[in-house]
């Protein structure tokens, strides 16, 4: 199998982690935890699955072909880790990242998680688990932000126990209904929606109340 093979069953591991557990064993616990890690760590790769990788994860655990324990045990350290090592990369480029042309970055999903960060503070840390994308540059944006590391790491613990905790048992109590497993994407995008709305309407509501001078 060559890198470009490897490189597509990780993007759609939701149809190939069985195929990765048949070919590399407990050799799989390593590669999904590097994938949960270069997704929270490096801003370069918020394309890698996340909310997917954990629902399907758990699934296969109820089967028996993965100790969900172990897993979820890395899968938390892991992500812990890489939001640790994203925070540490924002705070050594600092604020120069705005005012700068970093081709490596994506300026609008850096602008967007800036502003939602700058909205709910450090709950973004928490809620940017649960939102594909914004997870992969909360913490960047909190380290650009200099918010104190103690603080960083109160909600960064927090937020990566309940992301992988939640999703992993959820896969494993509901990931091997048919019905949920074969319309796992439309699910996702629907969890989606569910954290993102409450923020939409909550948003809305300000600037209604801000334009028509209510208090």
């Amino acid at each position: 199998m060559d890198w470009m093979q490897f490189f597509d069953m990780v993007i759609h591991i939701d149809k190939t982690l069985g195929v990765m557990i048949a070919q590399y064993g407990t050799m799989v616990y390593v590669m999904l935890s590097a994938i949960v890690f270069c997704e929270t760590g490096l801003v370069v790769m918020p394309f890698l699955p996340g909310d997917s990788l954990l629902f399907i994860a758990g699934a296969f655990c109820a089967t028996g072909a993965m100790n969900i324990w172990l897993l979820m045990g890395l899968l938390i350290a892991c992500a812990i880790a890489g939001n640790t090592v994203n925070y540490w990369i924002g705070q050594a480029i600092g604020q120069k990242v705005f005012t700068r042309d970093y081709r490596w970055i994506d300026r609008k999903s850096l602008h967007n998680t800036h502003v939602f960060f700058q909205k709910h503070g450090g709950k973004t840390i928490v809620m940017a688990r649960f939102l594909p994308i914004v997870r992969t540059f909360a913490p960047f944006v909190a380290g650009v932000s200099e918010m104190t590391f103690i603080r960083f790491q109160l909600f960064n613990i927090s937020g990566a126990f309940l992301w992988v905790a939640s999703l992993v048992v959820a896969g494993y109590f509901f990931g091997n209904i048919p019905i949920i497993r074969d319309h796992l994407n439309t699910i996702v995008l629907l969890g989606i929606g569910a954290a993102i709305l409450p923020l939409i309407v909550v948003g809305g509501w300000k600037f209604v109340r801000k334009i028509t001078g209510k208090k």
